[in-house]
C-alpha cells in the first residue's frame, strides 16, 4: 500500500485511477442517501476518516518493492460504515497523506484506492457478513475482518506491482517475489488490525450498542450480558 510516486508507469496509473472513480462515486452518493435520514452519519464518517487516516500513518518501509507495510484501518470501516462509504473515506485519507505527509504518491492515488480502499474495504466486509451469517462470535467475526481486510489490501498491492514494473518477467514468479517480500511485515501487522478492528466493535458493543444497531452491525434489542 502507499506506492510510491512515480512508480507505476502512467498507463496502469491511469488504469487504477479510472478502476477507482465508480467506486468513488458511488460511495459518495451512497454517503448523501444515507445521511439524507440519518443526521449521525456524518460524524461518523469523520472520525472513521480520522481512524483511518491515523492508522495508515504508522509505515514500515518495504524498500525493495517501493512502497511501505502498515495497517489500513478500512476494515472497521468497512464494518461500521459499508464498504462503499469506507471507499470514500480511504480516498480523502490517501489525498491528504500524498499531498501533505508525502506518503504514496498523486499519479498512484488510484492504485492505491483500489488496493486499500475497495479490496481492502469490500474483502474485510464481505468476511465478517459471512461469518456473522453463521452465528460466528461478534468480536472473532469483526477480528477475521480486520486481518483479511488488511492482508487483502497487500495482495491487491503485490498486483498492482507486479503488473506496471515487471517489464519482461514473467507476471506469476514476480508477483509471488513482492508478496514475499511483504510478509515478515505484513502477517504481525495483520494480525494487529485484527485486533484493533474486533477491540473498538467490542468497546462499541460494550458502551454504545445502539450504534451497532443503528448500522446494522448486529441485530436486535440492546442485551449487554453475552456478545451475539
Amino acid at each position: 500500500m502507499h506506492i510510491s510516486e512515480g512508480i507505476l508507469p502512467l498507463n496502469w496509473a491511469l488504469l487504477w485511477l479510472g478502476v477507482s472513480v465508480p467506486f468513488l462515486i458511488y460511495g459518495a452518493r451512497r454517503l448523501k442517501r444515507v445521511a439524507q435520514t440519518d443526521l449521525s452519519i456524518k460524524p461518523l464518517v469523520g472520525l472513521m476518516a480520522a481512524v483511518v487516516f491515523i492508522i495508515s500513518c504508522m509505515p514500515v518501509p518495504v524498500p525493495i518493492v517501493g512502497t511501505c507495510s502498515h495497517p489500513c484501518g478500512t476494515g472497521i470501516a468497512a464494518i461500521l460504515l459499508g464498504p462503499s462509504i469506507s471507499v470514500l473515506i480511504t480516498g480523502a485519507a490517501l489525498l491528504i497523506q500524498a499531498f501533505f505527509l508525502a506518503h504514496g504518491g498523486i499519479s498512484t492515488w488510484g492504485a492505491d484506492i483500489v488496493s486499500m480502499g475497495v479490496v481492502g474495504s469490500f474483502s474485510g466486509y464481505c468476511i465478517f457478513k459471512t461469518l456473522r451469517y453463521f452465528k460466528v462470535n461478534l468480536v472473532i467475526s469483526a477480528f477475521m475482518g480486520g486481518i483479511i481486510a488488511d492482508w487483502a489490501t497487500y495482495a491487491m498491492t503485490s498486483i498492482e506491482l507486479a503488473s506496471g514494473i515487471r517489464g519482461t518477467q514473467e507476471f506469476t514468479p514476480f508477483f509471488f517475489q513482492i508478496l514475499v517480500a511483504f510478509i515478515p511485515t505484513q502477517i504481525p501487522l495483520g494480525i494487529l488490525e485484527g485486533f484493533i478492528t474486533s477491540g473498538m466493535i467490542l468497546m462499541l458493543y460494550k458502551k454504545r450498542p445502539d450504534i451497532l444497531i443503528n448500522l446494522n452491525v448486529i441485530e436486535g434489542t440492546i442485551n449487554g450480558k453475552n456478545l451475539p
